[in-house]
């Protein structure tokens, strides 16, 4: 597995990521965790490290802290150690019924929420620290000032090493970095073949054709400038490209796929998230299948380099 540094810090990372909102069962907080849900995600993080991946992203909310609790059970195997990889979550979105029954959904970076939600993570994770912490969706009402407070009590009590965002965009990342002092070394965004809107806008300028939505602002160059990775999140669409049954407006796009796959000896998935590894942003996929055998075929993608004009 190819390896890129994260951002500006000292994190060598493996190029492909394990994204764990699978893990954990259901996302009804009154089930409980079963005992297939936890060999179902121990098989799953299994099959990453044999990948060579050391890097697999969380977040609070997934499964309603469910997803992490089953994670934390590799500590009990001879799986891996903790130092041996790298642990990211993300806090910010609070979920029905989160504050009491019936508290509607919204979005919460105050100080009081973040340093909450991240002793929830590290106790569900059964951790001491995280290597990185994203604020998962931009909040409205935020008050820079506490985000700034709160990153810097969590990296003063060795609770967190690094921090970054997801699902902003440029002028977003500038204006909460202008009062941070720990650099943001990711931006974790939706990005695919299907969902290629940062990519797109950069190929539309001033041109009529292919109106496209631009509110990413720039938001690739931008991170390429200051040294922040791009994490792309659903990069092989829920299998979208590559089922049977693809839809119309995808025809096209998975001949094409099954083409290269078959030129190049390896899977659909692998083409699809190659499609990423080949732009000189050094992007991050961050794969989010629990099935082995997706995740092992998603991997291949190591092993192509597709030309500009398959590209």
């Amino acid at each position: 597995m190819k390896q890129i540094k994260l951002g500006k810090s000292n994190l060598n990372v493996s190029q492909i990521a394990l994204g764990c909102m699978g893990l954990g069962g259901s996302w009804d907080a009154s089930i409980p965790i079963t005992k297939e849900d936890e060999i179902k995600g121990l098989k799953a993080i299994e099959a990453a490290l044999e990948e060579g991946i050391n890097f697999f992203d969380h977040a609070d909310i997934y499964k309603r802290g469910k997803a992490e609790t089953v994670f934390s059970k590799i500590w009990e195997t001879n799986l891996v150690k903790r130092e041996s990889i790298y642990l990211q979550s993300k806090c910010g979105i609070r979920l029905s019924n989160d504050l009491r029954e019936g508290s509607a959904p919204h979005y919460d970076f105050s100080y009081e929420y973040i340093i909450q939600s991240v002793d929830g993570i590290l106790k569900r994770l059964n951790v001491d620290y995280l290597d990185s912490l994203l604020l998962h969706r931009p909040d409205a009402l935020v008050e820079p000032e506490e985000v700034a407070r709160a990153f810097s009590e969590l990296q003063q009590q060795g609770k967190v090493r690094h921090f970054g965002v997801s699902n902003h965009n440029a002028s977003q990342i500038d204006f909460l970095q202008s009062y941070l002092d720990q650099p943001l070394i990711t931006n974790q965004m939706e990005l695919s073949l299907v969902h290629a809107n940062l990519i797109d806008e950069g190929m539309n300028v001033n041109s009529l054709m292919n109106s496209i939505d631009h509110r990413s602002h720039g938001t690739l160059e931008y991170c390429r400038r200051h040294e922040i990775t791009l994490q792309a999140w659903s990069p092989l669409v829920g299998g979208a490209l590559t089922k049977e049954d693809v839809l119309p407006e995808y025809k096209e796009m998975a001949k094409l796929i099954s083409l290269y796959a078959n030129e190049y000896g390896v899977s659909q998935e692998a083409i699809i998230v190659a499609w990423l590894l080949r732009h000189p942003a050094k992007i991050q996929p961050i794969v989010g299948t629990t099935t082995p055998s997706r995740l092992h075929a998603a991997c291949e993608a190591n092993q192509v380099k597709l030309t500009r004009e398959q590209w």
